[in-house]
């Protein structure tokens, strides 16, 4: 049976447009595969700026750590990929407006500059995106800490990131993002440690490549201050990459104490602590959130988890921000080795007004 003639048009008018929507998607994937950045296992990072004191003579000093969400998941976003579509925005956010990157990165270098801490790991943090407007955030700080030693340590470098994939006029862009490290002391080595496991092809080649920042500092007394800035695998919902990411963390961690050395880490863990309840701010209302708990035992005893367990360091992002409403939890905090001491710890409540993680701070002493 022959079909009617518009009919006919019809269906090659289809046929037309599924096989440019293929090609499309071809391209984009073979675009995205042949740029994928492949980072070396281990990296030496340069300074871009020097600190002023060679050796650590103090042995109490304090930390910092603030996941900076890039300067543009402050309390206004509602980032369409929390909803787990690459296709389209669903009219939510893709890229915020340069006013509120403007507001955000001023919010962040406020902090930096009015934060009395020793060391500052910062996470998500831009060197050149088109999400930040080209806002060198990491310079933008550099420049409030005269004195301190800088580095930069990429775990997002893509040419082109093309999602929402079928509203490329609202595509992600360039990106260039990474951890940041700002220290009183200069290390006198600083190492990028890829960390191991990977989204499968195609998610992983617009995904971030996950690494640790080792810096390394001399301390007075001979031994070394081995302090390591990190942000582990988000979007990973049975935690496989984070399970393959902890192994190799604590295979350095023990490695580094054995020498002797203090260890620090701190970060977005994208963990709750040892037995905390990742619903804990909210029982029960978890919005169809999770969060796995790193295991109890997953170090020795005598490592200190050192966390502010009365306020959120992280919210969701599917809406804006509204205090009693968005999912709130923590996955931000530090690890030290048993021969650093904890004095104080307190996480800094901002209302998530400039980024969708708040900061911790804490105070130590060298044992």
């Amino acid at each position: 049976m022959r079909l009617p003639k518009v009919a006919r048009l019809s269906l090659r008018i289809l046929v037309f447009f599924l096989l440019l929507v293929l090609v499309y998607l071809g391209l984009v994937l073979a675009y995205g595969t042949a740029d994928d950045w492949q980072p070396e296992r281990e990296v030496v990072l340069e300074p871009y700026q020097e600190a002023l004191q060679p050796v650590v003579k103090d042995s109490i000093l304090s930390f910092t750590t603030w996941n900076l969400g890039y300067g543009g998941l402050g309390e206004e976003s509602d980032f369409f990929y929390d909803h787990g579509n690459m296709f389209f925005s669903g009219a939510r956010m893709v890229r915020p407006s340069r006013e509120l990157v403007e507001k955000n990165i001023a919010g962040d270098t406020l902090f930096a500059r009015s934060t009395r801490s020793d060391f500052f790991l910062f996470q998500e943090v831009d060197y050149r995106a088109k999400r930040s407007y080209g806002i060198n955030q990491f310079e933008e700080i550099k420049e409030v800490l005269p004195g301190y030693a800088a580095y930069f340590s990429p775990n997002y470098k893509v040419s082109r990131v093309p999602i929402p994939l079928f509203e490329p006029w609202r595509a992600y862009g360039q990106v260039l993002s990474g951890l940041a490290t700002y220290s009183r002391f200069q290390p006198i080595e600083s190492i990028r440690y890829q960390l191991p496991g990977s989204f499968n092809w195609p998610t992983r080649i617009f995904q971030l490549d996950r690494c640790a920042a080792l810096h390394r500092y001399p301390v007075a007394n001979g031994k070394q201050l081995v302090v390591i800035n990190i942000h582990l695998s988000a979007y990973d919902a049975d935690g496989a990459l984070k399970k393959e990411q902890m192994a190799f963390l604590q295979k350095l961690l023990l490695a580094e104490y054995e020498k002797g050395n203090y260890v620090l880490v701190g970060g977005d863990w994208n963990l709750c602590p040892p037995y905390f309840r990742f619903d804990g701010f909210m029982p029960g209302n978890t919005q169809g959130y999770s969060q796995i708990n790193i295991e109890d035992n997953w170090m020795p005893a005598g490592w200190n988890w050192a966390y502010d367990p009365r306020l959120p360091t992280n919210r969701k992002v599917r809406t804006p921000y509204k205090a009693g409403e968005s999912f709130i939890t923590i996955i931000d905090f530090f690890l030290t080795s048993p021969n650093i001491k904890l004095r104080t710890i307190k996480a800094i409540d901002q209302q998530f007004r400039y980024s969708d993680h708040q900061p911790v701070w804490i105070e130590v002493e060298l044992l």
